[in-house]
């Protein structure tokens, strides 16, 4: 791979005015397209074979009235005040004929026929049936909802519009641009050099630009959730940000040690490139296993982002090159310019490895890498064991760990949906804002009555009911709700247990079928399966990722650590994040109002990207100790070579991918704020204490049995040539063929 790669950097670096042409073409076309086919984003999470999304399916085929997304509209009075009468009365009067005005609205029902006033008669509530899902309803629609009260104004009344429908797309802003920002800083300091950050940053652009466009264009005829984008462009950012970077970091080694412009930028690609094309297989196979998790949503959400960094990986080793070519030499910084032949082969294969075995030259090159590496190799023991027991201890809030769809009890402090959650809560208990809804389905209207009688008596004798009331019949009669309020809020422990004692009870009514749904039961059903497929897609990835290290570094035990450090890493990103985020310490330092659970596809999710991320710094480093091992360095020497030669690279690399993803945790909405943390927090954990302390003290621990391979194994195993060794040949060959003198 790496003599292909080799020729593709060189191909690429000769047409350079060509490749930029062709990828411009192709942003311009994917963005055409984006603008002319985008569709829009879906805000709800179905969940084909649970009994909440049966409940749906039934509705929309027998009850179409009454599949649309509901919205409340809820009305507080001041102190002393009731709405039931005098002028609080008319006033509410018109908020129900104003909000069954609103486009897209069936029917505003009036509390006072509904009966939907607390017991002070201080609180009302107004149901508003929409026509369409949530995710149908349009931005217009939405904000006309979310200005229903004019007529309230000037009476001292608070007017709250909330509801499922209130759950919008997020929007991408300056938040995001920030992480960029301190991206481009880390570059800067990185390189040296203007040119060399400003063209790094460039490439991932145009790569991340036209992953996107290409995403929106297939949401014409793709469904894709409103995180799917969100999920895309931070792994696309970080990717193509840090993979450029490792391109250009070789590229720049080999001008310095006197290749040629065209020959340095084929090299690069061939040996950095080959580790780019690897760590990326590994992001893509472990978000394209989202598949098997069986989520449809979960499914989208994982190949749209496994498209994006599909998308990096090839500009990376195709546009790279050529932007590679059109800075020349100023990819290096002013003051190394002049000490760089401009001709010339450079330093021959032999004198290089020479130069490369004198460790206090190294030092002088990479002073922290090399010292540091040093020290930890040194030092084994103590930072093996701080490590492991430091990781550990944060890894045990993860116990407690409660997942779950959030509601508006999380939004934002100020927003409406907000605002309407926690008035409801407060006029009515927090029961009516996970309200559920039982369908009762029969042959005939009379056995469909005398199912909902006897659903009726069994739900309100159920443990944690507060109430249950008929809510309509369809116009055959064979379709009826049941409107069941409990006493405690849509993400509390006690309402869940509530949903499956509902249903064991109901299942026992013959002669009708009755199934549980609304956005609380779905919530429950959704968080259970990913609760059931967790450990099994855990165990997929850790698999995965002991053979193809095994198929990468030719060892036994270099994928098993690998792989044990990854569950270090995933173990203390979970018991943080749920220290922080559901049990609510420190919860200020990253803008949260409200703790609550974690959303329920967090953890698989999280898996699936840090496995990919964590094995880019994994291969970034370890296969430049391989290399130095095979060539004739002590285990312990190719250690600290490793990390003198990558600890730079993985430093930077790590930074960047922590600000890009720390910078989506100061967007308002819940879900992309727990996923950007997690995801910056995972990358710090596993590149400064797994990659870049333990696993160099394992390393050197192990000593040569590091790189021990049954030979049968080796002989099984194809050869990737991650290294680059068969490319050394592959160039050792052509210059034997070269006459002497020529």
């Amino acid at each position: 791979m790496a003599t292909l790669l080799y020729r593709l950097g060189r191909a690429s670096f000769r047409h350079r005015r060509m490749v930029l042409a062709l990828w411009l073409a192709v942003l311009a076309a994917l963005g055409g397209s984006a603008a002319a086919f985008m569709g829009s984003m879906a805000s709800n999470f179905s969940m084909p074979g649970t009994e909440a999304q049966r409940a749906l399916d039934t509705l929309a085929e027998q009850f179409p009235q009454a599949s649309g997304a509901a919205g409340t509209i809820v009305v507080a009075a001041p102190e002393g005040r009731q709405l039931t009468s005098g002028q609080d009365a008319a006033t509410v009067q018109a908020l129900v004929k104003e909000a069954s005005t609103l486009p897209g609205v069936l029917a505003a029902l009036d509390p006072f026929q509904t009966k939907a006033f607390s017991p002070d008669g201080r609180y009302a509530l107004i149901q508003v049936q929409f026509a369409t899902r949530g995710d149908e309803v349009t931005d217009a629609q939405r904000e006309a909802y979310a200005k229903v009260g004019k007529a309230a104004e000037g009476t001292d009344l608070k007017v709250a519009a909330g509801g499922e429908v209130m759950t919008a797309e997020p929007e991408i802003g300056s938040t995001e641009a920030l992480g960029v920002a301190v991206a481009a800083v880390v570059l800067v300091i990185t390189f040296g050099s203007l040119v060399a950050a400003g063209m790094t940053l460039l490439n991932a652009l145009i790569g991340v630009g036209a992953g996107m466009a290409g995403l929106y264009a297939l949401s014409g005829v793709i469904e894709l959730t409103t995180t799917a984008p969100i999920l895309a462009l931070m792994l696309g950012l970080a990717v193509g940000i840090d993979y450029s970077l490792f391109i250009t970091s070789r590229h720049r080694q080999n001008l310095a040690e006197g290749l040629e412009p065209e020959e340095a930028a084929g090299r690069a690609v061939g040996t950095a490139g080959s580790a780019v094309v690897f760590a990326g297989a590994t992001v893509v196979i472990a978000l394209a296993g989202l598949a098997v998790v069986g989520i449809p949503f979960l499914t989208i959400m994982g190949l749209a982002a496994a498209g994006t960094v599909a998308v990096a990986v090839a500009v990376a080793i195709t546009l790279q090159p050529a932007l590679l070519g059109f800075a020349g030499r100023r990819i290096l910084p002013r003051k190394h310019r002049a000490a760089v032949p401009e001709t010339g082969e450079g330093a021959g294969t032999e004198e290089k490895d020479t130069e490369e075995k004198d460790t206090e030259e190294k030092k002088e090159r990479h002073p922290f890498s090399f010292r540091w590496g040093y020290f930890v190799t040194h030092h084994r023991l103590p930072f093996i064991l701080a490590g492991v027991v430091a990781l550990g201890a944060l890894a045990v809030p993860a116990a407690d760990m409660r997942l779950a769809l959030p509601d508006h009890g999380t939004a934002p402090v100020g927003s409406s949906a907000r605002e309407a959650y926690d008035l409801t809560a407060e006029g009515f208990g927090p029961g009516f804002n996970g309200r559920l809804v039982a369908v009762v389905t029969a042959g005939s209207a009379q056995a469909t009555q005398q199912a909902v009688g006897q659903a009726v008596q069994l739900i309100q004798s159920t443990p944690g009911v507060l109430a249950v009331a008929p809510q309509g019949v369809n116009a055959e009669g064979t379709t009826a709700l049941l409107s069941v309020i409990p006493k405690t809020g849509p993400t509390d422990e006690a309402t869940e247990t509530m949903v499956h004692e509902i249903r064991e009870r109901v299942s026992g009514v013959s002669g009708a079928e009755i199934a549980l749904t609304g956005v609380t039961a779905i919530g429950i059903d959704i968080s259970e399966k990913l609760a059931d497929a967790l450990p099994v897609y855990l165990l997929l990835v850790v698999g995965l990722s002991v053979l193809l290290l095994m198929l990468v570094f030719r060892s036994v035990l270099v994928p098993v650590k690998a792989a044990l450090g990854f569950l270090l890493t995933v173990g203390a990103t979970f018991g943080i994040t749920v220290a922080i985020f559901q049990e609510g310490h420190l919860a200020g330092l990253v803008g949260l109002d409200t703790p609550g659970p974690l959303v329920s596809f967090l953890p698989i999710l999280l898996i699936g990207i840090l496995f990919g991320l964590a094995m880019d710094y994994q291969v970034f480093l370890v296969s430049r100790m391989r290399e130095d091992f095979v060539h004739g360095d002590t285990a312990r020497q190719a250690t600290v070579n490793g990390m003198g030669h990558g600890g730079r690279v993985v430093t930077a690399a790590a930074l960047i991918m922590i600000s890009v993803f720390g910078g989506f945790v100061f967007m308002d909405d819940p879900i992309i704020k727990s996923m950007g943390f997690a995801l910056a927090l995972g990358v710090a954990v596993d590149a400064f204490v797994v990659r870049m302390t333990i696993v160099p003290a394992v390393m050197s621990l192990l000593g040569d049995s590091a790189w021990w391979l049954p030979r049968w194994l080796n002989r099984a195993l194809p050869n990737v040539d991650i290294e680059g060794e068969g490319l050394r040949a592959h160039l050792d060959r052509d210059a034997e063929r070269v006459p002497a003198g020529v």
